[in-house]
Parts: structure tokens; sequence; C-alpha cells
């Protein structure tokens, strides 16, 4: 997460992160629990969002669970006016190793404009698979060659390496906003 901040910072958009309950807890007491359900952390991105008392707009987002947690409260805060858009990146589109395990439901009625980057051998949803799924029409995928879920591809096969694919998101991704934004 650090260096996809780090870039979209370097497009000239600004870059909010936070920490869910559970993360900082495995952070500071070495632990390694399971995530609870993605639905028992809507309330915590709620109130990071109202932290924020941001003016002007407002891309939402996060990487793996936090983009799957900030899908699931989007539309709400699209349809208040609170929001333009939502950003995820390494979607887990399933848990790892159970692709009949979809979290995609949702994703069939979205209404906010939505970007997803993603890596094409991601183990939470390849583009093999995930070209498969039905999606809102307000969602654009954005895949990277031979990337897992984090964009990592192997250099060797691919002939990419890391720093070029959060090169590529940050350079889409700024102009998805601007279209967004204007």
């Amino acid at each position: 997460m650090t260096a996809i901040a780090e870039v979209l910072m370097e497009q000239g958009l600004r870059v909010i992160r936070f920490e869910f309950s559970y993360m900082a807890k495995r952070r500071t007491e070495g632990t390694r629990k399971p995530p609870p359900r993605a639905e028992k952390l809507n309330s915590e991105y709620l109130a990071a969002i109202e932290e924020l008392h941001a003016d002007g707009p407002l891309i939402i987002g996060g990487k793996s669970m936090g983009g799957r947690v900030a899908s699931m409260i989007a539309d709400e805060l699209f349809e208040a006016d609170h929001i333009a858009g939502l950003l995820c990146v390494g979607y887990p589109f399933h848990p790892i190793g159970k692709p009949e395990k979809l979290r995609t439901e949702h994703l069939k009625h979205l209404q906010t404009p939505t970007m997803i980057c993603q890596g094409t051998r991601d183990q939470f949803g390849s583009k093999d698979e995930v070209d498969e799924y039905e999606f809102s029409a307000a969602i654009q995928m954005r895949w990277f060659e031979d990337g897992d879920h984090d964009l990592k591809p192997r250099k060797r096969v691919s002939g990419f390496t890391r720093a070029d694919h959060i090169s590529s998101m940050s350079t889409a991704v700024s102009s998805w906003v601007e279209s967004l934004v204007g």
C-alpha cells in the first residue's frame, strides 16, 4: 500500500490511509487471526470517511479487503453525493483456492464509477476467472500482465517489474479520476 499511495501522490492525488483495527492488532500483537467478516468492517470504514471532513471530490477504495469493504458501502455514499468513485486494487473476488465462493453479488448492481486494478494471475481472482463474472457497467477492469495479488509480475515471464505495474496503474488511475471529477 505504501508504494501505491506514493505513486498516486506523485500523480497529484491526495491519498489518506487508515488501518482496520484487526490489522492494527495483528501488527502490534503479532497475532495472525483471520479477519472478521467484511460486513463487520463497514462501520470502521464509514467512521474513517467521516473523520476526513472532506470537501471536494472523494474517491474511496483500498487494497484487497479494504477495497472489498469500500465496494460494499460505495453506493450508499455515491447516492448521497459523498463520493465520486471507487478504486480497488487486488480485489478478493473469492477466497484462495475456492473460486466457487464468489464475493461478487453486489458488484453486479454497483452504480458507483469503479476501477479495479488486478493482476492477471491473482489467486483471489485471475483474469481467466474474472472474465466470466457479471459486473455492472460502472466497473472498469484494469489488468496487469502476470501480476499477482500485489500486482507483482514474474519479470522473466512478463518482462515487467512491480514498479512498472505500479507506475502504469498510477497513470491509469490519475486519468480515470480526472474523467470523474474534471
